[in-house]
């Protein structure tokens, strides 16, 4: 008989308005028949299993030199550095269970899927702050390991400052190789997320019985849904419409993703329509968001009033009401009343880059107009990533507070 954690519940609020009144609706038409939800309970096991393999190169190194100090001999392993003998034989035996480059992979799928996440530009961020993060706040369970590891209190500036520096290196073409910065990347977070597993454990209160392992392989799954699929109608949505060959390169992408981060092959969609299906089963038996979840779309929300850029203090309220205006365009006003977020009227001239992506849509045929876009939002999402860069080395710590 199958253990049934809290958390794991038939959603009838923010998902579920999702599949039956929102864009969902449309997803569905793509599956040969409805998805039965009682085919999501075979999937309950994956709530308890997590990446013991990224656990134990913790135990053994991270918890006995620090999180810094084991984070620089994970970057000197994959530069082929000298390192001490422990450290050499803690990831000799951690690599030795992955391959980094998989029969299956496919390097020019990857680029395409690396491509059309460039050419989305500064589209692609706005989709990836106010659609698939913000979303994923209504599920109280999966972020509960946010809560529990303090990023609340460290606030929304660091949780997208790292989200903005592993997507733009991962985004970049050949960065996937050992010894590059997208790899890097890749398994620092795998490594921050079975660091945070551990300390959740063995430090606080964690109720496994109620919310399942801290990060386990489901609540991944969902994660990486939520980079491919749920980026994927978040960039229709504003008005980018993906070919068929881009669509395959971003789900063979994010499987390469996902398997490197130690997601179960299993558990990983080929395609958009398997992933609808892992989408569905995943959402529909979330328990609705709670005061947890509110609070982190609030600390979202107030980013831009935190951050150090734009300069002025007016300048930031305007980005807020932009991002309030993309919330509520992509979420809709269902999900948006739910997490608390106000609606805006200032920001609404932001609709002006839908009409710019759809008409930039219409010239994406010719090669020559679409290696062009490529540069651009490489470019532009360089930028971003150079500004919160800017931040971390702030030699204040302290936002210019200039009208």
């Amino acid at each position: 008989m199958l253990d049934y954690p809290y958390r794991y519940t038939v959603n009838c609020s923010s998902f579920a308005y999702y599949w039956q009144h929102g864009v969902g609706v449309e997803l569905l038409k793509q599956l040969a028949s409805p998805p039965d939800l009682a085919n999501a309970d075979q999937l309950i096991p994956y709530l308890f299993q997590w990446d013991k393999l990224g656990d134990q190169v913790v135990i053994d190194l991270h918890l006995q030199a620090g999180l810094q100090q084991g984070n620089q001999w994970l970057s000197g392993f994959l530069n082929g550095d000298d390192l001490p003998h422990q450290a050499r034989h803690t990831f000799d035996r951690f690599f030795e269970n992955i391959d980094l480059y998989p029969p299956w992979l496919n390097k020019n799928r990857l680029a395409q899927g690396q491509a059309l996440c460039q050419r989305a530009g500064l589209t692609a961020l706005v989709v990836l702050r106010d659609y698939c993060l913000m979303g994923g706040y209504e599920s109280a369970a999966i972020n509960k390991p946010l809560i529990y590891t303090g990023v609340l209190k460290r606030g929304a500036v660091k949780r997208l400052m790292d989200t903005v520096e592993f997507w733009v290196q991962i985004m970049k073409p050949e960065n996937l190789s050992k010894g590059k910065e997208g790899l890097r990347q890749i398994f620092l977070t795998r490594m921050i997320h079975s660091f945070s597993r551990v300390q959740i454990l063995s430090k606080t209160d964690w109720d496994t019985s109620k919310w399942g392992i801290p990060i386990n392989h489901w609540d991944l799954l969902a994660t990486q849904l939520g980079f491919s699929l749920v980026f994927l109608v978040g960039l229709r949505r504003m008005g980018i419409f993906p070919s068929a060959q881009e669509i395959d390169g971003l789900f063979h992408l994010w499987k390469y993703i996902g398997y490197l981060l130690g997601i179960p092959l299993d558990l990983l969609p080929e395609n958009e329509v398997q992933a609808i299906e892992a989408l569905y089963y995943w959402t529909m038996t979330q328990r609705e968001g709670d005061d947890d979840s509110r609070s982190l779309a609030q600390a979202l929300q107030q980013e831009p009033l935190e951050a150090f850029y734009p300069k002025t203090v007016l300048m930031r309220k305007m980005m807020r009401e932009i991002h309030l205006f993309y919330n509520h365009f992509l979420l809709g006003e269902y999900s948006c009343r739910l997490l608390g977020l106000p609606s805006s009227t200032i920001g609404r001239f932001a609709i002006a880059n839908v009409w710019m992506n759809r008409k930039a849509e219409r010239n994406m045929q010719d090669p020559t107009f679409r290696m062009r876009s490529i540069r651009k939002g490489a470019e532009e999402q360089e930028h971003v990533r150079q500004i919160y860069q800017s931040f971390s080395h702030s030699e204040t710590g302290k936002r210019p507070d200039v009208y």
